[in-house]
């Protein structure tokens, strides 16, 4: 899998990228991840990527020119199944739809920065938009990131133990059970007999049943289909 992420502030990218899963799966080359500044199609000596907006409104807006020669370069060179904007109005980020992401070959992952990007490039350039929650952030940067790993460790290969990531919180639209580790007992505190019985059976219907107990306490808006 390829996903290339274009901004204005790669630096914010570098450590997210390098680190823990990803950066294992870029080394072993499951996934590339690239990161493109569109400065470089910037206007003048400063390489200007944004302007004020039209109708008077406070903040800068990126423009449409550096955006569109940007993706235009690397829609040229391969195709991509989206070219994602992460934007606070788009879809909520939810377990599903990195599932589906990890799927598909190449992806672009626009960030926006300032007060956003141009309409126009939305409109005519981008498939997808993406939101990781009904905040706004200083640009995409961060958005793009969490997008990336969420994506990433589901590649085969990206986890050593791919049964791993099956088991995660909303894989099956629930919460997960608790997890405990050694020692069993800390402080006083037990893990629960129950998980040291030995006993398959016995543990999994004690985890299903702490699914379903834990979705209905912190998050019965799940279970209202």
């Amino acid at each position: 899998m390829r996903i290339d992420i274009i901004s204005v502030v790669p630096e914010l990218l570098e450590s997210p990228l390098s680190h823990s899963i990803v950066g294992r799966a870029i080394k072993k080359g499951i996934v590339e991840i690239h990161v493109h500044n569109p400065r470089k199609y910037g206007k003048g000596p400063h390489q200007q990527v944004d302007d004020y907006s039209y109708g008077g409104d406070a903040g800068m807006v990126m423009m449409c020119e550096p955006l569109y020669k940007m993706i235009t370069e690397l829609t040229e060179q391969r195709h991509y199944d989206e070219i994602i904007y992460m934007s606070p109005d788009g879809e909520t980020l939810s377990q599903g739809i990195a599932n589906e992401l990890s799927l598909m070959e190449n992806i672009i992952l626009l960030c926006g920065h300032y007060k956003g990007i141009d309409q126009r490039i939305r409109e005519h350039m981008v498939t997808r938009e993406i939101s990781v929650g009904d905040y706004v952030l200083s640009g995409g940067e961060i958005p793009a990131a969490i997008v990336a790993d969420a994506v990433v460790r589901l590649i085969p290969g990206a986890i050593t133990d791919e049964t791993s990531a099956l088991s995660d919180c909303f894989q099956d639209g629930m919460l997960s059970a608790p997890i405990y580790t050694r020692p069993a007992e800390f402080n006083g505190w037990k893990v629960p007999e129950v998980l040291l019985c030995g006993n398959p059976k016995l543990i999994q219907k004690w985890q299903d049943e702490q699914i379903i107990e834990r979705t209905k306490t912190l998050r019965p808006d799940l279970l209202k289909d």
